[in-house]
């Protein structure tokens, strides 16, 4: 049995998985990385609504990618990219993973090449 030896909980990556498969979300994240900014300005470039807009943090916020302080009527979001480093720790097993079997099959087809020759 593979050990994926990735700390984060399944139901974590789950949800940063869905949150970043959204092409608006994804960014709104870039946005993020920017710093902190409010709803109304993360809604601005797609015409949305404060209240679509505070759909998709609130996605964000599930998964633990975006962390939201209210003061007054302002909704300020900051970026926690700790999720993400989850999800990218989680990706790497598979690109080692598949850089082992393409190699293995590289020489294999160096090996079958040479034989013909």
């Amino acid at each position: 049995m593979v050990n994926l030896m990735v700390d984060a909980a399944p139901e974590r990556l789950d949800a940063v998985f869905q949150a970043l498969s959204d092409p608006t979300r994804r960014l709104m994240l870039q946005r993020l990385s920017e710093g902190p900014c409010s709803i109304t300005e993360l809604a601005t470039p797609f015409r949305m609504s404060f209240a679509g807009a505070s759909k998709h943090v609130k996605a964000l916020e599930t998964a633990g990618l975006v962390q939201r302080t209210v003061r007054g009527r302002t909704h300020l979001c900051r970026l926690n990219p700790e999720p993400l480093a989850d999800a990218h720790d989680w990706l790497r097993f598979y690109k080692r993973f598949w850089n082992q079997r393409l190699g293995a099959f590289e020489s294999l087809f160096r090996e079958q090449e040479v034989d013909r020759s």
